[in-house]
């Protein structure tokens, strides 16, 4: 028989706890989405909770998957091989689209901060200016280091040059204000599984007119594919099966956060993220952005404690019920972090994590 495990308190930094009211949705049987206009009519009002949430008019694509989906779908979009990608990064998700990028035929280029921060704009400019590329992407929340990087200066060279601006927001967006217009993002990345607290299971992407222009120009017909989306609703026909229990759960997690208020949920995520790092400061440790304003408001990086494997701190922790996340690519063994976003920005459970922890080092 296979074992399952209930987190007693879950600050793993994505995917987050699914709550009662979100489970709800998931559990509840529906008809035929490709058939059925209350589908249609679900998905229209789930677009435009996502365009409030995000501050967009742009039309947006909710796929059936998570957020890598989101990401691969935009890129293999709007490329074909030979195009310039300019990677904007400050940790590994950043790196993975110039990754991604290359394994694409793409000539790609990559421009990094120093470790903990993020590039500065002249090195941005400078760059894509030397590289002329067509496309430029950035993560605006790096997870696995806990890095928020500001879009507005990518976001100006972006324009600058007229490159299709790609930002991932999967893990601040419901954390942390997204202006994709103002920042003329032309291709905005979300999944469900973080700041949203539903399950891994879509990829959502806004789309620009100017984007739109590019995908009809590449043409790309794959599975993860843009196009089609562009006039699925207007022609009540998708290019698969819809999971309507998901775009059900996410509509729900999103009126929920509007009706909680845009600016409370986020002060929400804020106070409990500054919560947490002054705790764990009290404690002696290390937060691992190398300014104060870089730490996302979604997940806190953390050093590990002097004299302590990653292995047996977590086992330490989990004796305890306690469950945070390590981390991935050269910060593994080095950080660990604490996910207080979406249903986990609370800081009663943060606060037990704290005390775990200060009890773990005074063992």
């Amino acid at each position: 028989m296979i074992s399952t495990e209930t987190y007693q308190t879950p600050l793993i930094p994505g995917p987050t706890s699914v709550p009662e009211y979100i489970r709800k949705a998931y559990l509840t049987d529906f008809g035929s989405a490709d058939l059925e206009e209350k589908y249609f009519q679900l998905y229209i009002e789930t677009e435009k909770n996502i365009q409030k949430l995000l501050n967009t008019q742009n039309k947006v694509a909710i796929m059936s998957g998570e957020g890598m989906v989101a990401l691969w779908g935009a890129l293999k979009s709007v490329v074909k091989s030979g195009d310039r990608v300019l990677a904007v990064s400050s940790g590994l998700f950043g790196d993975g689209f110039a990754d991604m990028a290359k394994a694409l035929g793409c000539e790609t280029r990559l421009v990094k901060g120093p470790e903990g921060d993020s590039p500065s704009e002249d090195d941005i400019r400078k760059a894509a200016q030397e590289f002329k590329p067509k496309v430029i992407t950035m993560v605006q929340c790096e997870t696995p280091s806990g890095i928020l990087n500001p879009v507005e200066p990518c976001s100006r060279v972006a324009k600058e040059l007229n490159a299709i601006f790609i930002v991932d927001f999967v893990s601040c967006a419901g954390s942390a204000e997204v202006r994709v217009d103002d920042w003329n993002i032309d291709l905005g990345l979300l999944g469900t599984q973080k700041c949203l607290s539903c399950l891994p299971d879509l990829g959502i992407v806004t789309v620009s007119e100017k984007a739109w222009k590019v995908i009809q120009e590449v043409n790309y017909p794959g599975y993860d594919a843009l196009l089609p989306f562009e006039h699925a609703v207007e022609n009540r026909y998708f290019p698969y099966t819809p999971n309507w229990h998901a775009v059900s759960a996410l509509n729900t997690s999103l009126k929920h956060l509007l009706e909680e208020g845009l600016e409370n949920v986020f002060n929400r995520h804020s106070q409990v993220a500054l919560h947490c790092r002054e705790e764990i400061r009290k404690l002696g440790l290390k937060t691992y952005p190398a300014r104060e304003e870089l730490n996302a408001p979604s997940v806190t990086a953390i050093y590990m404690p002097e004299g302590f494997t990653w292995s047996q701190f977590n086992g330490e922790l989990r004796k305890r019920g306690i469950f945070v996340g390590g981390t991935f690519g050269d910060l593994a063994g080095k950080i660990f972090r604490i996910g207080h976003m979406g249903s986990q920005a609370n800081r009663e459970i943060v606060d037990r994590a704290i005390n775990a922890i200060r009890e773990i080092l005074h063992k």
